[in-house]
């Protein structure tokens, strides 16, 4: 088996059928390949996607495990050689995966490998970035991230043209490939101490320290992204008394930085 798919969904069914559209129009030329979506306690009846889609291995989760441990379940009923993790408001552009496959495959120094994002809109979005400073989300979500741009657009890698190959720090989670190899030496993909937020950050961080791998950005491998910042929706001042979401993210960010 070359590629697993792994797509997991909480309360989104309408996007991961979307999703399962796009990958079926995909060229995949002849790799061979399953998809595995997870049900993350979604309590969703995804009966009809697989009426629609028969070849799709649908696995149930009983509790919610968070996007790093719903992951991780797909990819440990996996066989794949390599293993896309790929979110459900995402859209495989042509032969996106066969070039994210290609690269892995033929240069032995990348462990994972992520696409060009777009929105919607077709403009671009900043998911290849360095790695964060402890005061980087600080600046990303409140009145102080005016005060110094010029740390927010070397976060974001503004200065790079993001037309040409490149190694990164790491990659938005939100699609990219990984060898199994990763997951074999660790027994995990993700680090489930993230429940949301963080878990790529933290894993691209341990591919390239641990595993001597590089992080690869390939922008002639294109997916679309309908991507919403839920944690950022509403004022930084009272995100974190009424936002669920928004307190994870900080929870995250103190395991990612303190452990």
């Amino acid at each position: 088996m070359d590629i697993s798919v792994i797509i997991v969904n909480y309360k989104n069914k309408e996007k991961v059928g979307k999703c399962l559209a796009a990958l079926s129009r995909a060229d995949w030329g002849d790799l061979t390949r399953e998809i595995i979506v997870v049900d993350n306690d979604s309590r969703e009846d995804l009966s009809s996607l697989a009426e629609v889609y028969p070849e799709v291995k649908i696995i149930r989760s009983e509790k919610n495990l968070g996007m790093g441990g719903g992951n991780n379940l797909g990819a440990q009923n996996s066989a794949g050689d390599f293993i896309l993790i790929l979110n459900p408001d995402t859209a495989v552009q042509d032969d996106a995966i066969l070039k994210l496959h290609r690269h892995l495959a033929e240069n032995n120094s990348a462990g994972i490998v992520g696409p060009k994002l777009l929105n919607p809109d077709g403009s671009l979005q900043y998911s290849c970035l360095r790695f964060p400073k402890i005061h980087t989300p600080i600046l990303r979500r409140t009145f102080f991230g005016g005060l110094s741009p010029r740390h927010l657009d070397d976060f974001l890698m503004k200065d790079y043209d993001h037309a040409a190959t490149k190694s990164v720090d790491w990659l938005m989670g939100s699609c990219f490939l990984i060898r199994r190899e990763i997951l074999e030496k660790d027994g995990h993909i993700f680090d489930e101490k993230f429940f949301m937020y963080f878990e790529d950050t933290d894993l691209c961080r341990r591919v390239k320290a641990e595993h001597n791998y590089q992080v690869v950005y390939l922008p002639t491998a294109v997916v679309v992204h309908d991507h919403a910042r839920q944690s950022a929706e509403k004022p930084w001042y009272i995100a974190p008394l009424v936002d669920s979401l928004t307190r994870e993210h900080i929870k995250s960010w103190a395991r990612y930085f303190f452990g």
